[in-house]
């Protein structure tokens, strides 16, 4: 399998060059504008590593936005095979509102590592490190999943929080949930920050549940492979089409539920870069003449947090 984690601080230096270059568009409603500068800096940033990178998740397919492709190849040409998932800037609607916890986020495995997930939604359940294999599931209810985690835990049901998307989708989902005693934080967007927030104990989040992007799945499995997490997903169409297209990509059974192996496989380093404050990271800091970024950077050896100074706009040519 190759190996990726010499990457490890190119995959920072991306982050933080598409952070930089979105962050200057926080708060100014333009949600277009501030992706097109993040996907922008951040194909820079990656054509400058000596690598054969190939996009197989790329951002934006859904609603037309700017977008590293599916296909795409960057880096030098030189030196290892590399699949990418990426999203330049994940919430876009937080970057452009200044909302908590907008990210630049890439994850970067050996070639054939990472699923090729069709730009479709994703039914989601993920918990952190330390627990037993399938303590959670996607075949089960919601209320026997909050029971199994609270006793893996050794904590009661009440204790516990589950983060999820507020949507009306998640309506039935929030019921069933909160029928436990388990109480559950609502998020607007961002459940890549939502999935990795089970694995950062700072943050009070016990389980993530809930239907958002595959695309964005495969980041946040990414992420957990790093530490031992668990996480399962399965594909949610919304047509036929979506469906069709899935087995155009090689999945032949699109009702699959996916382990996070099938998911992430081999050697993965994830990383994020904070663009606007959130329970992760902090946002950029621009005082005009220095700018400070924050990174979580995770592989199986290592999960750094890393705050850089940026002594010039370097960082974001």
């Amino acid at each position: 399998m190759t190996r990726v984690e010499h990457l490890v601080l190119d995959a920072a230096r991306v982050c933080e060059a598409a952070a930089i270059a979105a962050a200057r568009h926080v708060g100014r409603g333009d949600e277009k504008t501030a992706d097109q500068a993040a996907v922008d800096a951040m194909r820079r940033a990656l054509n400058r590593i000596d690598m054969q990178g190939q996009v197989v998740i790329g951002e934006g397919e859904r609603d037309e936005a700017p977008m590293l492709y599916i296909g795409e190849e960057v880096g030098t040409g030189k030196g290892t095979r590399i699949d990418i998932a990426l999203d330049p800037l994940e919430g876009t609607t937080l970057c452009a509102t200044g909302g908590a916890n907008s990210l630049a986020v890439l994850a970067f495995a050996g070639a054939g590592g990472l699923l090729h997930a069709p730009d479709t939604y994703m039914e989601k359940i993920a918990v952190g490190a330390d627990l037993p294999e399938g303590v959670v599931g996607l075949d089960r209810s919601p209320g026997e999943n909050m029971q199994r985690l609270a006793e893996a835990r050794g904590r009661r049901t009440g204790d516990l929080v589950a983060l999820i998307l507020n949507r009306p989708r998640h309506d039935e989902l929030i019921r069933e949930v909160r029928k436990t005693g388990a109480r559950v934080r609502l998020i607007q967007d961002g459940d890549v920050a939502g999935v990795i927030a089970t694995t950062r104990p700072e943050t009070g989040i016990d389980i993530y549940m809930g239907i958002g992007g595959a695309p964005e799945g495969v980041l946040a499995a990414a992420a957990l492979r790093c530490v031992g997490g668990r996480f399962e997903g399965r594909l949610a169409f919304r047509d036929h089409g979506e469906r069709d297209r899935a087995r155009a990509m090689g999945i032949s059974d699109p009702d699959r539920i996916f382990s996070i192996g099938e998911l992430a496989s081999g050697e993965v380093v994830f990383c994020a870069t904070g663009v606007t404050d959130g329970w992760l990271l902090r946002g950029v800091r621009d005082n005009g003449a220095r700018i400070i970024t924050q990174s979580l950077v995770m592989s199986s050896s290592a999960v750094r947090v890393i705050t850089t100074d940026h002594a010039s706009r370097e960082g974001d040519a």
